[in-house]
């Protein structure tokens, strides 16, 4: 996952800010209200296989005793769904790669 992550990412420096990386990797959510409920879904379009390395890491966090399956955990006692929980780690995930990868390039 880590090489797909690096290879599909390129260079990081090219996008502004971690919002902008979370658009291309298709983590930033949409808006997707009806009437006065408010709701957001991911972004359907952005790069696919990145998005699914990002899910797949958010899968193996939830299921091992991490701080991620705790954000998750969290997300849901706030009165989320599984799939809103699921968006906001995958989300978390995205931001720390973005930092990480931007601090790399820098070095």
């Amino acid at each position: 996952m880590a090489a797909i992550i690096i290879g599909r990412s390129g260079d990081i420096r090219r996008f502004p800010s971690a919002g902008h990386y979370a658009r291309h990797n298709g983590t930033a959510p949409i808006e997707a209200s009806s009437g006065p409920k408010a709701r957001h879904r991911l972004n359907p379009r952005g790069d696919r296989q990145l998005n699914h390395a990002l899910y797949t890491a958010a899968i193996t966090q939830i299921r091992n005793n991490t701080s991620g399956r705790a954000y998750y955990l969290r997300k849901q006692a706030e009165g989320k769904t599984r799939k809103e929980a699921m968006r906001a780690l995958k989300r978390q995930i995205s931001d720390a790669v973005y930092r990480q990868l931007l601090n790399d390039a820098r070095h």
